[in-house]
């Protein structure tokens, strides 16, 4: 399976981040390690949704969907 998922800083309200990976509790660990120079800065990150996809290219299509213009329109409406 391959995940795409919307992150959200602890922290720092507001602070968000949008991913695909096909090990979804890896990638969060990696994460709040400090492992992403994205995400390391407003670090912990909790989990607030996920999109699971059997097709890598649905998922990363999905993914740059939602952050773009529209997507991000869509997912403050129905993701975060």
């Amino acid at each position: 399976m391959h995940y795409v998922y919307l992150l959200e800083s602890v922290s720092t309200l507001g602070q968000r981040y949008i991913g695909v990976t096909s090990d979804l509790k890896k990638r969060l660990v990696e994460h709040n390690a400090g492992k992403s120079p994205h995400t390391s800065k407003y670090a912990p990150r909790k989990l607030v949704t996920y999109v699971a996809f059997s097709d890598r290219q649905k998922a990363e299509a999905f993914e740059r969907y939602l952050k773009s213009g529209s997507g991000h329109a869509f997912a403050k409406k129905r993701l975060w």
